[in-house]
């Protein structure tokens, strides 16, 4: 009786490896993903009548009372809180809570 012969099993590059752990996942390939990040002291909602009028020395209101944090937003997604510091002569912020990955998901929905 013949032995049947098998050629060697090559894994494929986008097949993980079965004894690598899941929290062993190289993070690298997303280190160097550009995101945006903004600081918001607050909005306003205006109708366009009094946008057109607006002009140089105008006053826009804001929903924040001063002395609030200000948001951080990544991408649009908030984050954290913070308030304005000021280093060599340029603005900063300070970040004074940063907000749980399970808010910011509870916040989407």
């Amino acid at each position: 009786m013949e032995t049947a012969q098998f050629e060697e099993f090559e894994r494929s590059a986008y097949e993980e490896p079965h004894d690598i752990a899941a929290d062993e996942i190289n993070m690298d390939v997303i280190l160097d993903v550009p995101v945006t990040i903004a600081m918001e002291i607050g909005r306003a909602q205006i109708n366009i009548r009094n946008l057109l009028q607006l002009n140089q020395g105008s006053v826009v209101e804001l929903d924040r009372f001063a002395g609030e944090p200000l948001d951080v937003l990544v991408n649009g997604t908030l984050i954290a809180h913070g308030e304005v510091v000021v280093v060599n002569d340029k603005f900063g912020i300070r970040l004074t809570e940063v907000i749980s990955p399970s808010e910011r998901v509870r916040r989407l929905a």
